[in-house]
């Protein structure tokens, strides 16, 4: 799984004009899933977010998590993450799930996410959404679990 991690003070997306998901403090999770993940890259994926040290305690160092802060995750999927741009000035995709099997580790990692505690508010799968957000710090983490083996 490929996924880019925002710090943000405030997140929202909309589709069609409609607000479906929002957040304050937290993490703007944009997400793609690639051939050949597995429940456990998304397990461990959510594990690792949820506990990353990224927000700042009361001495300015970055040593609290987002579970330590209360925040919550918006957690939007984004296919273009799969991008490859070695050849040409197009980019390819090949490399990402298909729709059907992206769906569902999609909604399979914003429910382990969940369930690490982290108070979750999703995306909607293959829409064209329109996202917002106020990254703090900025902060911004890539995350590929082909790289962890």
């Amino acid at each position: 799984m490929r996924t880019l991690i925002q710090r943000v003070s405030e997140a929202a997306v909309r589709v069609d004009g409609e607000t479906i998901g929002a957040i304050d403090q937290g993490l703007l999770i944009l997400i793609c899933a690639m051939k050949g993940d597995t429940n456990a890259d998304a397990d461990r994926l959510a594990s690792k977010i949820s506990k990353m040290r990224i927000f700042t305690d009361e001495n300015g160092k970055m040593n609290k998590s987002v579970l330590d802060i209360g925040g919550s995750a918006l957690v939007v999927s984004q296919f273009t993450l799969s991008a490859d741009t070695k050849s040409g000035n197009r980019p390819g995709f090949s490399t990402a799930c298909g729709a059907e099997e992206g769906k569902a580790f999609y909604e399979y990692f914003a429910k382990a996410m969940a369930d690490t505690g982290v108070p979750v508010e999703t995306g909607s799968f293959g829409a064209d959404m329109k996202v917002s957000l106020i990254n703090d710090g900025p902060v911004t983490i890539w995350i590929d679990t082909d790289q962890w083996t």
